[in-house]
Order: C-alpha cells, then sequence, then structure tokens
C-alpha cells in the first residue's frame, strides 16, 4: 500500500512540473532553422483572399526555410491586434500584417517595433502616425484601379446618362477608399452620371446577391452596377438572373479582382470589365525577408503591376497563363 501511495505521489509531482514548465516557442526545436513568421490575414471572405492566403503558404513553406503562423482576423482588427500581440509574445522573426482597415495600428505596432520585430504590410495599406512602425508594404494601387474602371465607362458610355449603382467593399479598407475615391472622380467629371445607391457588400457574394435583390424588388432602375469586387458582382449577377434580366445587356457589370472565373464571365459578357488586383503576394513577401535578412533596406512601398481585361481584351491564352 505505501508503495502505491509513494508512485502516486511521484506522478503527481511529475505532472505538476511538466504543467508548469513554459510552453515551446516558434524558436525551439524543431523550428530553430526556420525564419518564423505570423501573417494575420484579413479572413476568408473572397476568392482573391484565398488565393492571398495560398501565395503565402506556398511562398513561405518549410522547405523554403520558413515556418508560417497564419492567424484568419475574420474581417474584425480586434482580432488581429489580438494576433499581433500573440506573435510578439510567441517571439517570431517576422510579422506580415494584411490590415482590415487603415486606422487604429498605433499602438500594437510599437510594440512590435519595441520587440524589435520587423513588420510587413501586404495588399492594404495603414495610416499612422509613424511610418517608422512598419518596414515595408507591398499591394496595388487601388486609386488606379478605380480610376482604370472610370475610363473604361468614359470611352464607352461618354457624357451619356447614366444611372449607377455602387456595391462598397468593407468600410475604411484600403481598397475601398481607393476604388470609391476613383468613382467619385468620375461622378464629379461626369453630371449625367447619377449615384443611384451606394452600400457596402463586405466584399461577399451573398450581401452583394441580396443588396442587388433589395433594389430590384423595389423596383429601382439603373443601368451599370460598380462592384469593388468579384464575389459581391457574382451575387449582382445571380440577382440580375433571377429577375429575368441579362448581365452585360441589361446592366453592365464593372469588377475588381480579376479572378480565373470573374474572367470567365467577361469573356462570356457577363462581366463587362475588371479590372486586375493581383493577389499573388506570397513572393514578394518571402524577397523583402530576404533582403532583411541580409541586412539591407527594402523599398518602403512596392506597387504591383497590374491590368484590365473587357471582351475585346481578353484571350484564353491571357486565362491560361494566370495563376489565379
Amino acid at each position: 500500500m505505501m508503495k502505491r501511495i509513494l508512485l502516486i505521489i511521484c506522478l503527481l509531482l511529475i505532472l505538476s512540473l511538466a504543467a508548469c514548465a513554459p510552453a515551446p516557442s516558434p524558436a525551439d526545436e524543431p523550428y530553430e532553422d526556420f525564419i518564423v513568421v505570423g501573417f494575420s490575414q484579413v479572413g476568408a471572405e473572397s476568392d482573391w483572399r484565398n488565393a492571398n492566403t495560398k501565395s503565402m503558404q506556398e511562398a513561405l513553406s518549410e522547405e523554403n526555410g520558413y515556418r508560417l503562423i497564419i492567424d484568419d482576423a475574420q474581417q474584425k482588427q480586434e482580432r488581429q491586434i489580438t494576433a499581433i500581440r500573440n506573435f510578439i509574445h510567441q517571439g517570431v522573426d517576422y510579422i506580415v500584417l494584411a490590415p482590415t482597415t487603415e486606422k487604429g495600428w498605433d499602438t500594437v505596432l510599437a510594440e512590435a517595433k519595441a520587440a524589435g520585430i520587423p513588420v510587413i504590410l501586404v495588399d492594404r495599406m495603414i495610416e499612422i502616425s509613424d511610418d517608422s512602425l512598419f518596414n515595408c508594404w507591398v499591394g496595388s494601387d487601388f486609386l488606379n484601379e478605380g480610376r482604370t474602371a472610370v475610363r473604361w465607362m468614359d470611352q464607352h458610355f461618354g457624357d451619356k446618362p447614366l444611372r449607377i449603382v455602387h456595391l462598397q467593399g468593407n468600410i475604411g479598407s484600403s481598397a475601398q477608399i481607393g476604388r470609391t475615391a476613383g468613382l467619385n472622380e468620375g461622378l464629379s467629371s461626369h453630371p449625367d452620371w447619377t449615384l443611384v445607391y451606394r452600400e457596402s457588400g463586405d466584399f461577399t457574394q451573398a450581401k452583394g446577391q441580396e443588396l442587388v435583390e433589395a433594389l430590384l424588388a423595389d423596383g429601382m432602375q439603373f443601368d451599370l452596377i460598380f462592384s469593388e469586387n468579384d464575389n459581391m458582382a457574382y451575387g449582382a449577377i445571380d440577382a440580375l438572373k433571377n429577375a429575368g434580366l441579362t448581365p452585360g445587356k441589361d446592366v453592365t457589370i464593372i469588377s475588381f479582382d480579376a479572378s480565373h472565373t470573374a474572367l470567365e464571365m467577361v469573356m462570356n459578357g457577363e462581366i463587362s470589365f475588371d479590372v486586375e488586383c493581383n493577389p499573388l503576394h506570397g513572393p514578394r513577401v518571402e524577397a523583402l525577408i530576404q533582403r532583411l535578412e541580409a541586412g539591407a533596406k527594402p523599398p518602403k512601398l512596392t506597387y504591383v503591376e497590374e491590368g484590365s481585361f473587357d471582351t475585346e481584351t481578353i484571350t484564353q491564352s491571357i486565362m491560361d497563363s494566370r495563376g489565379y
């Protein structure tokens, strides 16, 4: 009986010591020879976002010498702030942030800077009082994307009366701010263009369909839908079809992202014009990390080269050559 009691006491002591042992950090085995990267991703709300995540996973793989820790923020800034603090606590080598919105990052990025962890921004930009709180950024010129869409509208409609439905992305995100600003410039320079409706569809197909269905049920008349991403455009197209309308003929569709599915819709005429927003930032981020590892200073801002497509410019060879 005494031996059994002593055995139980020993087991309890072992379990107690195990519970008190510190949790392994990313630098511990088996990752001590890896570059550890914490990636706070906006979410998985669109085809673009999923392609962006996949690109990061492929570029920052263990085969390439990285351990990538991804946190899905589900489009909530507070979740991103928590994730960044967790990355700091874990002692990652780099933090990569795809910010939900532009404002509200000063405090947590100051914490990352104090911990000596470089921060790389991808896709969207942020608005902060001290730009030394991040090392570099890579992404798209969203204002230019909006202006590109307006130029196409001007070429095809000129000063003809045009009733426009505007489906915005997440309010406060760089993509929404830039693309909206581009459209606003077009509205101010074309008095006969009328904005009949503007609302956020959260970059999701379901919300895009819901908004357009409601407009059609209310009997609203419109000529063009300016959708700030492809997934909202898919929802708008479904709503139009369900109402017996033909996308691309009864209603012109302008979209952004130029994902593979959307370009198929450009080829068949459902989407009239699609402005590219390239999501394949993984190799670009990996190149920035390698420059930082070598002690070099990368450019503060890196803009991605992008194109645009309509039925006159899209070809099967272009479709076959694209990575998303």
